[in-house]
């Protein structure tokens, strides 16, 4: 897969980082770390802009992630007008956060900040792929 299978809306048909998308692809969310440095980024960087240099590993997100901070999106930027509302989060998974999608499963009034979540590779229309965070329930 290359980079134009991102999203629901892609800019860009290639990426250092196209592999990202293969991964999704494979039901894994991927981030990058400096071998060097050990920095770690999301979105993933096949280039470290603390030691400057190309040398990147990959791993996956894997765990629970605690809820940072979350917004509602009203009004979308093109290619997104007709999803709204949606809702943007950023998530900790211990030393990296991420920023995306809650699901929609997950309802404006059961979010709490500090709630786990995992990170989950989904599939969208027209053979694309995305990712989500999806509630962690116990039991």
């Amino acid at each position: 897969m290359d980079f134009g299978n991102f999203g629901k809306v892609s800019f860009t048909l290639e990426a250092k980082v196209a592999d990202f998308v293969t991964y999704l692809d494979q039901g894994k969310v991927m981030a990058t770390r400096c071998k060097k440095c050990q920095a770690s980024y999301f979105p993933p960087r096949m280039d470290c802009p603390t030691c400057l240099i190309s040398d990147m590993e990959w791993f996956e997100i894997k765990g629970k992630g605690k809820l940072v901070t979350y917004t509602v999106v009203n009004y979308g930027p093109t290619g997104f007008e007709d999803d709204t509302p949606y809702i943007l989060a950023i998530s900790d998974f211990g030393g990296i956060r991420i920023l995306g999608r809650l699901s929609r499963d997950i309802k404006e009034g059961d979010i709490k900040l500090g709630m786990e979540l995992k990170v989950v590779s989904i599939k969208l229309p027209d053979d694309r792929v995305s990712y989500e965070f999806q509630e962690i329930k116990e039991g």
